[in-house]
């Protein structure tokens, strides 16, 4: 990452936003294939049994809610982070 602190005040936003956009992407890839895929494969993930209950269940009763938490508290940790680095915060 360039040095911010030589950067003027629409470069550093310009940047801050390209940053935010690319992980506010990466996340939302994560949350698609977590929301999406495991529902393809439902026949061959409820084959597997847990306590009774088929993977498929907890996959979408559990897991995918586990997954979207995390992924709200890495956006925030690394927005915080980011704050902190390009010396973003509100006045």
């Amino acid at each position: 990452m360039p040095d911010h602190k030589h950067m003027t005040r629409k470069q550093k936003l310009d940047a801050y936003w390209r940053l935010n956009q690319r992980l506010i992407f990466i996340l939302l890839g994560i949350w698609f294939l977590v929301a999406y895929v495991p529902p393809l494969f439902v026949n061959q993930l409820n084959q597997i049994v847990i306590a009774g209950f088929p993977l498929g269940y907890y996959m979408g009763s559990q897991g995918s809610l586990i997954v979207f938490v995390i992924l709200i508290f890495v956006y925030a940790r690394y927005m915080n982070n980011l704050d902190d680095e390009m010396e973003m915060h509100q006045k």
